[in-house]
């Protein structure tokens, strides 16, 4: 059967398949496929999936990590329906890039009980105000994957409340096996 991106052979799309996040535990449960581990924040993140789309020419980009979420509990699973960057508040730049249509029916098929919802990006923890949830990479990863011409997604599992100061309060172990546990699903899906 063939996938929604011309890939008839499962086997050749795990190679095809670029999977995206800040650091490597957060890769955890991306097993058989290419990994990146791209940085932390905006300027890192997009310079090295540039980087990596130039060089492995990928099929598809799944943008994974951990997120704060206003009022979500951890470990909650997000699923963007768009990445904003609330760092370019002025208008002056665009701000705002959508998944992949298909991608996106994917992961919520992969991930029934995920919410759908805009995920802000910004270079510092606390720098978004126009989002339920934050991130810092997001809008780079899948703006890079845009001007390539390749398919993405962003998923998130919520660590903390955004505005949490005290990181120790913050749920990084659950927010990473959430996300250990969903990467396999999504895959499985994406293979299908």
């Amino acid at each position: 059967m063939c996938s929604p991106f011309g890939v008839s052979d499962p086997a050749s799309f795990s190679r095809v398949i670029l999977v995206v996040a800040a650091t490597e535990p957060e890769l955890r449960g991306a097993d058989g496929v290419q990994t990146l581990a791209c940085g932390i924040g905006p300027v890192e993140s997009a310079a090295a999936t540039a980087r990596a789309l130039a060089e492995l020419q990928p099929a598809t980009i799944l943008h994974v990590g951990i997120a704060g979420a206003r009022t979500l509990p951890a470990p909650t699973l997000v699923i963007g329906s768009e990445s904003v960057y609330e760092d370019a508040g002025s208008g002056l730049v665009r701000a705002r890039v959508h998944p992949d249509a298909g991608l996106l029916a994917l992961a919520r098929r992969a991930l029934p009980e995920a919410h759908v919802l805009p995920i802000g990006t910004s270079a510092r923890v606390g720098g978004t105000t126009g989002c339920e949830v934050e991130a810092m990479e997001g809008f780079a990863v899948l703006r890079a994957a845009e001007l390539a011409g390749i398919p993405a997604v962003e998923v998130r599992a919520v660590s903390n409340e955004i505005d949490e100061p005290d990181r120790a309060r913050w749920r990084f172990d659950d927010a990473l096996a959430a996300l250990a546990g969903a990467l396999p699903r999504l895959l499985a899906e994406l293979r299908e």
